[in-house]
Formats: structure tokens, sequence, C-alpha cells
């Protein structure tokens, strides 16, 4: 079993890629920003709790970050007409281009991560982590 030197390397990649986000996303947004940009790009308007289960978080946690964005206007929040309980998290304009350019740094980092290696030799990383990462999920989907 090489599990202490996949821990290595796997400290070393994810330390790099967080380091490279957190220094290029700076000083506007931040990962779980983007998390939440990304969402509302793929769904035009969620509720505030709907955003837990992505950023593995608290709901008041999520609360205080969606406070932040709002203050720094990359979302915007509206009551419900119907039910004025509920609030409505869309994105701003700002939001919207801030999300391009986060997800674009992010894919520049990947491929120059990845362009390391070859073509086929990125499928087969794919490949197997999608094996890791369906083995997780069903595992934890049965505990």
């Amino acid at each position: 079993m090489h599990s202490s030197e996949f821990v290595k390397l796997w400290s070393i990649l994810t330390k790099d890629y967080k380091s490279h986000m957190e220094q290029e996303l700076a000083p506007v947004l931040t990962e779980a920003q983007l998390t939440v940009l990304e969402l509302l790009l793929e769904h035009p308007r969620m509720k505030p709790s709907e955003f837990t289960p992505y950023l593995a978080t608290t709901p008041a946690a999520v609360t205080m970050l969606l406070d932040r964005m709002e203050k720094h206007e990359l979302i915007e929040r509206r009551r419900d007409d119907r039910d004025r309980r509920v609030v409505w998290i869309t994105l701003s304009e700002k939001g919207r281009l801030e999300a391009v350019r986060g997800t674009t740094i992010r894919e520049e980092f990947i491929d120059q991560t990845l362009s390391k290696i070859s073509s086929h030799n990125q499928q087969l990383l794919v490949y197997l982590l999608s094996k890791i990462t369906t083995q997780t999920a069903t595992t934890k989907q049965s505990s």
C-alpha cells in the first residue's frame, strides 16, 4: 500500500491549488464564494439553505458568507412575491463576471498542472479519481 506516498503527494497538490486560488481570486473572491457563484450560474435562484450541502458548513456560516457577498455586490437577496418569509439569492452582474473570472483561473491552473502528463494519462487520472470518488460516495451513503 502506498498510502503515505499518496497522502504526501495529495497534500502538496491541494496546498498548491489552494494557495494559487487564494492568491488569484483575491481580493474580491474566496473559494467558497466562487462555489456559490457557480451554483447560481447553474440555478438562477436559490434559497440560502440550499447552499449548505455544497459548502460543507453550518447554516450560520452560509448566512455570514452571503452577507459578505451581498456587501460586495456579488449577489442579490430578494423576498419571494408570494411568501415573504422566503428569501431568494440571485447573481448580480458583478457576480456573474467574477464567476467567469474564477472558473477561468481554476481551469488555467488545472490545465497547467495536467499539462505535465500526457493526454492519455490525464484521462486515466480522471478515470481513477472517479473510481475513488464513486466508491467513497457509495460508502458514505451506506453508512
